[in-house]
């Protein structure tokens, strides 16, 4: 039978998680402005007179019950030259759920409502409408319970190419090594549970090409979930960088740009109809500006 933690485990834990999604956040930004400084070739012909782009950081605080302090977070948002619009953002935040929202989420029964949440959020959507886009978060969340949750994905804009089904097996291969280092079902679970998340009900087709996704993570070996979630992340940083490198110096031809404006609006559809990491952020009092980050710059309804 596992021993429940006592306060300080519990605590240190929260500083544990905090910590890390605060490091991989600083990682990525590093990765993603040393791919804005490599860019060559008709790719950075494309985009002649726009600087190399730097991350910019924007903190905000959510206020608490009673005035108190409710916790906060960092933006971090660049706009360059492969980067159209990437945003990689943290934030660790206490407080209570609304009476309605706490029915929905496990552990408020006996933690009064209260909780904890920690985790990094991060979207990209790039310039070439040939380097896909992608999603990665994950978070460590505390009421009376605690679990880890998160996943990345990838979405080409013109998913059926071959490029674009070479970079899903590269992303995909680097999500599988990391499920397979702490439990070879997590693959074939998380992937199954992703595909069905990421799913548009009302057009009745995938976001894009998959990955990972999971949630409500407590295996009872707090460390052990904790290890893969961080192995998550590593994989991350190591395939999509590679997966921009060898897509971003190409050109493309103006009905490629209207095409992936058009993409974009799923990409928008499914962000605010059906993710639940944006309804959680609005529901417990998040920064508005960061929780729809998500969104791509620029995109069309025809």
């Amino acid at each position: 039978m596992t021993t429940a933690p006592d306060t300080a485990e519990i605590e240190r834990r929260k500083d544990a998680a905090r910590a890390w999604f605060e490091t991989l956040r600083d990682r990525i930004c590093k990765a993603f402005e040393d791919l804005e400084d490599a860019l060559t070739g008709e790719g950075a012909a494309k985009v002649a007179g726009i600087a190399a782009g730097r991350f910019e950081r924007t903190a905000w605080k959510r206020p608490g019950n009673d005035d108190a302090e409710g916790g906060g977070g960092v933006m971090s948002v660049m706009r360059g030259r492969v980067f159209e619009k990437v945003g990689v953002n943290v934030s660790t935040v206490h407080g209570a759920f609304s009476p309605e929202f706490a029915k929905q989420i496990p552990g408020s029964d006996t933690s009064g409502g209260q909780f904890w949440a920690s985790g990094i959020s991060l979207v990209a959507h790039m310039r070439s409408p040939h380097v896909p886009a992608v999603h990665m978060n994950t978070r460590h969340i505390v009421t009376g319970k605690g679990w880890f949750g998160g996943g990345a994905d990838l979405t080409p804009m013109f998913p059926d190419s071959a490029p674009a089904q070479e970079d899903g097996r590269h992303l995909h291969a680097a999500l599988k090594a990391a499920c397979d280092a702490a439990d070879p079902e997590y693959y074939p679970r998380f992937k199954k549970w992703c595909d069905e998340y990421f799913f548009l009900p009302h057009r009745g087709e995938p976001r894009g090409l998959g990955g990972i996704f999971y949630d409500y993570l407590d295996s009872g070996d707090w460390e052990a979930d904790f290890a893969f979630t961080r192995g998550v992340g590593e994989a991350f940083l190591r395939a999509y960088p590679e997966i921009v490198a060898r897509r971003m110096n190409g050109g493309w031809s103006d009905e490629d740009r209207r095409h992936q404006l058009i993409r974009r609006g799923r990409y928008a559809e499914f962000n605010l109809l059906y993710d639940r990491g944006t309804q959680f952020g609005l529901k417990t009092g998040g920064n508005t500006e960061a929780i729809l980050m998500s969104l791509p710059p620029e995109v069309i309804w025809p």
